[in-house]
């Protein structure tokens, strides 16, 4: 690959993730906080039962809709908006990264391996999937704070730069890779997305190139190759997104001012005990109402990318 495809796979990539991000964050910021074991955010009235003292009662955590409704009253609609900053500052050089390595890597491996194997394809993203979550960690960590700064209508908010200085001074710089270890166990959900994806790709233009057997010009794209493309990038990341997000979850506890989580299975160990095991699973109905439009537009937008600067 040359210095000038790497760098359209960059670009390529920082504006896929960049135009996701900002079309589904209020999803985003309801996501997280589904994921949070803070029960202030769970019920429009706290309710407390006294046994042997004051003790919070077990009630269910509401749906999306209700956690959506208990933040625009609260908070109001801005809160929806909560760590866009980190997350534009951050999706940028994490997808372009990640793009780029796994790019890279599928290249070199094409040359080990069977070419586009599927062999190739898993081990490809696995290393990008590393490559990007050692890079850009701490900018997640801080997003996710303050989408958990959960402040009413009035109230001073938490800006990113305060964000930062209370994690170094609460957990130095070990603070700022808190969660990383769920994000490594989140790696498998990009492999297998990325499996799906290529394959159903791949189905794709062998259809294509059958059915234009007879065209001069097979290279020339159509509205409904980026059709497809979006559709494959939906269908395999909502079969990633329900095997692995678990580690979704986890990562969320991990990354909580001033958290009882201290380690990726202990977290795995105590979620379902206090919990029970629908909490691993909490929030992955606006998860996937979430990732579907966001990973189509971020794949559907790479591939214009790259497809317009590669002609």
């Amino acid at each position: 690959m040359s210095q000038r495809d790497t760098l359209v796979h960059l670009f390529a990539g920082g504006c896929g993730g960049t135009v996701g991000a900002i079309l589904t964050c209020p999803l985003e910021v309801v996501k997280t906080r589904l994921q949070s074991s803070s029960i202030t955010l769970y019920i429009s009235e706290v309710q407390l039962s006294t046994v042997n003292g004051a003790s919070v009662a077990r009630v269910a955590p509401p749906g999306p809709l209700h956690c959506l409704k208990l933040i625009l009253e609260r908070e109001g609609p801005r809160s929806l908006f909560r760590g866009l900053g980190p997350n534009l500052v951050g999706v940028a050089p994490s997808r372009a990264i990640y793009f780029a390595a796994y790019s890279t890597a599928k290249e070199k491996l094409n040359g080990v391996l069977e070419p586009d194997s599927t062999q190739v394809h898993m081990v490809s993203a696995g290393m990008a999937g590393f490559t990007a979550i050692t890079a850009t960690n701490p900018i997640w960590l801080i997003k996710t704070r303050l989408q958990l700064d959960a402040r009413n209508r009035g109230e001073r908010r938490m800006n990113a730069f305060e964000c930062v200085r209370r994690v170094y001074q609460m957990d130095g710089l070990r603070g700022f890779y808190r969660g990383m270890s769920a994000s490594y166990a989140g790696i498998s959900e990009t492999v297998i997305h990325f499996v799906i994806y290529e394959s159903i790709k791949r189905k794709l233009l062998e259809s294509k190139a059958h059915a234009s057997m007879d065209e001069e010009d097979e290279s020339v794209k159509d509205a409904s190759d980026f059709v497809g493309m979006m559709l494959a990038a939906a269908t395999s990341k909502t079969c990633a997104t329900s095997l692995a997000y678990p580690h979704e979850v986890i990562r969320t506890r991990l990354r909580e001012e001033g958290s009882k989580y201290r380690s990726f299975f202990q977290t795995l160990l105590t979620v379902p005990r206090e919990e029970g095991y629908r909490a691993l699973y909490r929030g992955l109905t606006t998860h996937l109402v979430r990732q579907i439009p966001n990973t189509a537009i971020m794949m559907c937008t790479y591939e214009v990318v790259v497809y317009l600067l590669g002609r």
